[in-house]
């Protein structure tokens, strides 16, 4: 029987027992269906993971003052922290290759209250163009400058979250003198100069936060906060912004070494380096690899849906032993009832792939959706689910046609 024939009988077989070939299917539907789906979530969220980062500054290398894991800790003096002699050495030796560098002064949190009107804000002291090289953009008035940063002003860069809660609609927040209330610096003044926007981190650590007790950064010249904080002229960290094109990992080597040099006498303290490079591959390589495992795990449901295929097909083996009986009576050979079986199983198969497929491409996009990333469903995993699902109907319909195409035709036309 040529092999459009044995289609053509396949078919007609699954539209005879529809339900029955449904329930076959759907061990196929669900594997297939979850691994695709959990692949084209992965994808998403190691894409937005990266362009995140790239926003933030992939390209950077940032250095901390750490303990010494010899020696016995001991508190911070002035003499431990990283000085800004330092870091301008540092720069000009390297000049090609950082593009700029960004040190901050943590002052805490605090709320701004106006009437029932408040936002919550956590202050950041930064050098100039501190928000656009923190990955930001100014979306009114300007940046950080430095004359702001000489003159110790006391001027203030609020998100759109803030202008919003804040100010009424239309009013132009720049030249507006705000207050922000702090329990361990008091009441704090600044004119507001610019306003940037803001975007939500990728992951909540603390759980769902409502947009109105969001905290959102409020950024300030890094005089003033060391001013208001009380700190010394040195930094606990910093960061280094790269050229295009420069290797970051040969930077951070260079940064270490030239630290490690400036440390050798310190007993107590050094200076760690982190490639946020670096960081991005070990995030993306461990998502990557607990979604294969988790697709792994997935996958199992397409071997119970390969047994259930062989059950099935062993059940249509018996129900129509006669019909196969009467064909080899009729000069059909072994091979063409064994490749009308290993055909039909393999129909069952590929439709139930093609489903699996499509329901997991929307299962897929649902759940980026809900995540708030962007679906990114992958070819080759739906091509090879494809194939998969084919080579499981081979597989596991293998049984059931070598069986049929060994019957006895005389035994089998005297079956009831």
């Amino acid at each position: 029987m040529r092999l459009f024939e044995n289609i053509a009988l396949a078919l007609s077989s699954l539209r005879a027992g529809k339900m029955r070939a449904l329930l076959t299917m759907l061990g196929i539907i669900i594997g297939i269906g979850s691994v695709i789906a959990i692949v084209t979530v992965g994808n998403s969220l190691m894409l937005s993971i990266t362009d995140s980062m790239d926003e933030m500054g992939a390209n950077q290398v940032q250095a901390y003052v750490t303990t010494r894991e010899r020696n016995v800790s001991r508190d911070m003096t002035d003499d431990d922290y990283i000085t800004m002699d330092m870091i301008n050495e540092f720069r000009e030796k390297y000049a090609d290759e950082i593009k700029s560098v960004v040190m901050w002064q943590q002052c805490g949190s605090g709320q701004a209250k106006d009437g029932r009107r408040y936002a919550n804000v956590y202050i950041y002291g930064g050098p100039a163009e501190c928000v656009d090289n923190n990955g930001a953009v100014i979306v009114r008035g300007r940046d950080i400058t430095d004359q702001d940063v000489e003159q110790n002003k006391n001027v203030a860069i609020i998100s759109n979250v803030f202008s919003d809660r804040m100010f009424k609609q239309g009013e132009n927040p720049i030249g507006k003198e705000i207050q922000i209330r702090t329990d361990t610096y008091g009441i704090l003044t600044f004119t507001v100069v610019g306003v940037y926007k803001f975007k939500p981190p990728m992951f909540n650590v603390g759980g769902y936060v409502p947009e109105e007790d969001m905290e959102t950064e409020l950024n300030i010249p890094i005089t003033t906060a060391k001013r208001i904080a009380g700190a010394n002229d040195g930094f606990r960290n910093f960061s280094a912004r790269l050229q295009p094109g420069v290797d970051s990992y040969q930077v951070q080597q260079e940064m270490e070494d030239f630290f490690n040099e400036k440390y050798r006498n310190n007993l107590y303290f050094t200076v760690f380096t982190q490639n946020m490079e670096s960081m991005v591959s070990q995030m993306t390589t461990m998502l990557g690899t607990l979604a294969i495992a988790i697709a792994i795990i997935a996958a199992i449901s397409l071997l119970v849906g390969g047994i259930g295929v062989m059950n099935i097909m062993l059940v249509s083996v018996t129900e129509r032993t006669r019909e196969i009986g009467t064909r080899k009576a009729l000069g059909a050979r072994s091979s063409a009832i064994r490749s009308q079986f290993i055909i039909e199983s393999m129909i069952i198969c590929l439709i139930g792939g093609m489903i699996g497929v499509l329901v997991g491409l929307g299962l897929g996009a649902l759940g980026s959706g809900l995540l708030g990333f962007p679906a990114q469903p992958s070819l080759p995993i739906i091509i090879i689910a494809v194939v998969f699902s084919m080579v499981i109907g081979v597989f596991f319909g293998f049984y059931p046609a070598n069986k049929a195409s060994k019957l006895d035709p005389i035994e089998a036309l005297r079956y009831e």
